[in-house]
């Protein structure tokens, strides 16, 4: 009689060891999925920043190459870009042009106009421009500035 009390003693003890194996397994499981989430969110964001990054110096850079070679009108106020090639086709760019100072070095000379650039990138843009003052969860802005002279 005393062997069968030892079994069932027994048996209690082994259910317990796997319950308790399962929960630290759950566990562990639980901590693994949230890990592997949070640095796949970190990613993610972290390649929308570098495209909008990419987004506004290709704005900044455009805004450039139109005032050193002349295009008319030299320096367009605002203008949006909406048709970017390849990876950056979800974002928007807002090129903004000013004019700084004109500077005359010699009498005769014509004067030498400096213009600023500021490029604005954004992947939600606000009635087709950036900055997007209403910004959701997944809104990404980057703003580029240069300065031309011509």
């Amino acid at each position: 009689m005393l062997m069968t009390q030892r079994r069932q003693a027994q048996r209690g003890l082994s259910g317990m060891l796997v319950i308790a194996v399962l929960v630290v397994l759950g566990g562990l499981t639980t901590y693994s999925v949230g890990l592997v989430t949070s640095v796949h969110s970190g990613y993610a964001r972290e390649l929308s920043f570098s495209r909008a990054r990419q987004a506004a110096q290709a704005g900044a850079d455009w805004g450039r190459f139109r005032i050193s070679n002349g295009a008319a009108p030299v320096c367009a106020a605002t203008q949006s870009i909406n048709t970017l090639p390849g990876a950056l086709l979800p974002y928007t760019v807002t090129v903004r042009c000013t004019l700084v100072a004109s500077v005359n070095e010699a009498p005769a000379a014509a004067p030498i106009n400096v213009y600023q650039i500021s490029a604005s990138a954004c992947n939600v843009p606000l009635a087709g421009a950036c900055p997007n003052a209403v910004a959701s969860a997944d809104y990404v802005e980057y703003q580029a500035t240069v300065r031309a002279e011509r």
